[in-house]
């Protein structure tokens, strides 16, 4: 079923990557990541070539086949590169900024909205719509930039909100040409 988990993964040139029972560490320029597998399954590191190997041909052990592999990848690009998402606000008076360790929103509410950054985590804001997230760690990427578009998704009637960027947002048109057709 997982033709991916098959695939063997590449460690590039500055990166040290090791196995110890079934935690592997993948440490590189940008920082050091470590991931606790599945113990049935064994990951063999040779000659810069990660490969992941599955106990049997069980349906669960082929679907966890690819996602072992898959994170590790993630890992190694993580190391060298590094995750970028970025966002941007849409609205009269939506504004961000970063003060310190906290991301400071200004949304429509009462008050504004104080998100601490987490360790690991990169929050800028070029401009006071936007705001990129950046990490080692694609998943806390992820969950960073989908807690602040929580905060105010975007709205189809103006499409006010926080939104990623490219996103594209469904407009719906409002009540005045709704039911301009329907009294009639």
């Amino acid at each position: 079923m997982s033709r991916i988990g098959k695939k063997p993964v590449a460690v590039p040139a500055g990166v040290k990557a090791a196995v110890a029972g079934n935690i592997i560490t993948i440490e590189g320029k940008l920082g050091k990541l470590t991931y606790a597998f599945d113990k049935n399954f064994k990951v063999d590191i040779k000659d810069n070539v990660i490969s992941v190997n599955r106990p049997s041909d069980a349906k669960q052990d082929k679907a966890t086949h690819g996602l072992i592999r898959s994170l590790v990848r993630n890992m190694i690009v993580g190391v060298t590169e590094g995750y970028r998402k970025d966002l941007e606000i849409t609205g009269v008076g939506f504004k961000a900024a970063v003060q310190g360790k906290v991301l400071n929103v200004t949304l429509s509410y009462t008050h504004p909205i104080n998100y601490n950054i987490p360790e690991g985590i990169l929050i800028e804001t070029p401009k006071p719509t936007q705001i990129m997230i950046k990490g080692i760690d694609k998943a806390k990427v992820g969950e960073v930039a989908s807690k602040i578009r929580d905060y105010y998704r975007p709205e189809p009637y103006k499409g006010k909100g926080i939104k990623y960027v490219g996103e594209h947002v469904r407009r719906k048109a409002g009540k005045a040409v709704a039911g301009a057709g329907a009294g009639a």
